[in-house]
């Protein structure tokens, strides 16, 4: 072992120059060579009671697949991952590991965690290059389910059912499947052809269909796929489309994007591209109103383009909900962050294009009831920042249409679909939901391990029907 290696910190991950990523599209990260991951294996101590995999969503043997990649038996270290995720090259990717494995890993107790993520990542990746497809399908069992959704929840939820046996198809509303994964997430930080195809071809290689350009609501409806199609239960992880605005004058003004549109426009439909169909203007300068890991990409897609790119959010630096990973890189790659600041008008010129953002200064109060301090105005603090573009990442609801056309399946007041937690099912029998569509916008494994308790829930009922 290399005298220099110091057990307590991480193996440094390899990554491209800021300055010269913040003018590309490629993967910020270059991830571990086997050298590497094995160096950095060697870190876990094989604890008799794994508190990582406690803070897993999907529940995967955490210690079982490191022993193996410190083996050098990758393909082994494969199949554990595969027995609880379908999707570990983009877990190893977008997952929030400090606050879930890693930060329960006892490493981290006395110095920096086991770099859980980036061992999945190079494990996912390994696979893929070597040609290995590290699950199979079970036993057909004549039973057929309906999926309502490609993105995370749909897919891991699919996936699960059809090494179960299940005889399992995926509607998708786009014309591509990945949901999230291919519309909201930026190639610099998921790879949409390398990565998110691959691992979508590797749950069709178990039997799952994927139809595209079928919304449920208007192509086809819940209610038929039971009664006219055969379906026996149906999973519903249609995600939180619905972008949220602030309802402050200018808003509808021409300049101002929803970072939905904005990142799906650029991710899926390449807008950014000289001969796109449906182009979008490259802008001088952006505001970007948000502190989440959305406004990150946001920001980060807006500075690649070309544009002086600035963070709005109404605390501080340490209330930000965005992965500290998404801060750093963003601070990296030259976005500028104006914390404690929140946006009261958006000004537009004679043609109704955005000229600048008026500003109130902010300091925090008492905490609110999410625990966070509550972020007050500053009277007589307004000031203009000029720009020509603002994008509001304020976070996304579901979209009403598949309840609107469902009977019997309900919703909170926000309109999330009600479900029994520890089987995902909903008031309407036979159907299940998961993801975005019962929680509102959240992360990515989140929905994964939605999609897998609602998979065994639905493996349950249909056993006991």
């Amino acid at each position: 072992m290399d005298n220099t290696f110091d057990v307590w910190k991480k193996v440094p991950v390899r990554e491209q120059d800021p300055k010269v990523r913040a003018t590309n599209f490629k993967e910020v990260c270059l991830g571990y060579n086997m050298e590497e991951a094995q160096l950095e294996a060697t870190r876990c101590l094989e604890c008799k009671i794994p508190f990582c995999v406690q803070g897993c969503p999907v529940s995967i043997n955490i210690p079982g697949f490191i022993k193996h990649v410190k083996e050098g038996d990758i393909e082994s270290a494969a199949k554990v991952i595969a027995e609880s995720s379908a999707l570990p090259a983009v877990c190893g990717r977008v997952c929030p590991q400090e606050t879930q494995c890693e930060g329960k890993c006892i490493r981290g107790k006395r110095g920096e965690a086991v770099s859980v993520g980036k061992l999945e990542r190079f494990v996912a990746d390994w696979t893929r290059e070597q040609g290995i497809v590290p699950a199979t399908a079970g036993t057909p069992n004549g039973k057929k389910v309906a999926i309502i959704g490609a993105g995370p929840a749909g897919l891991t939820c699919a996936g699960d059912l059809a090494k179960l046996g299940y005889d399992v198809t995926i509607y998708e509303a786009f014309h591509q499947a990945g949901g999230v994964l291919v519309y909201g997430i930026p190639e610099f930080r998921l790879p949409k052809d390398t990565v998110v195809k691959h691992e979508i071809e590797n749950v069709k290689k178990l039997g799952v269909k994927i139809e595209t350009n079928v919304i449920i609501g208007r192509s086809i409806t819940i209610d038929e796929l039971l009664d006219d199609l055969g379906f026996d239960a149906v999973f519903v992880g249609s995600g939180a489309g619905l972008p949220k605005f602030m309802g402050i004058p200018g808003e509808i003004a021409n300049g101002v994007y929803s970072a939905n549109e904005y990142l799906t426009r650029n991710n899926l439909m390449k807008a950014f591209e000289e001969d796109a169909d449906t182009p979008i203007k490259r802008h001088n300068k952006v505001v970007v109103v948000g502190g989440g890991n959305v406004a990150m990409d946001a920001a980060r897609t807006a500075l690649r383009l070309g544009a002086e790119t600035h963070i709005v959010y109404r605390r501080g630096e340490e209330e930000l909900p965005a992965r500290v990973e998404e801060v750093h890189h963003a601070k990296e790659e030259g976005v500028i962050f104006d914390l404690l600041q929140n946006p009261v008008e958006i000004l537009t010129d004679e043609n109704d294009w955005v000229k600048g953002v008026k500003i109130i200064k902010m300091e925090l109060g008492e905490p609110d009831s999410s625990g966070r301090r509550r972020p007050v105005e500053i009277p007589g603090s307004e000031y203009v920042i000029e720009c020509d573009a603002v994008i509001m990442s304020l976070g996304t609801s579901p979209n009403p249409l598949i309840t609107s056309t469902t009977k019997g399946l309900d919703t909170n007041s926000h309109g999330c679909i009600i479900v029994k937690e520890e089987t995902g099912e909903t008031t309407k029998q036979g159907v299940y939901a998961g993801g975005d569509a019962v929680t509102g916008a959240a992360t990515v494994i989140l929905a994964m391990g939605a999609g897998k308790t609602a998979a065994q829930g639905i493996h349950d009922y249909l056993q006991n029907k």
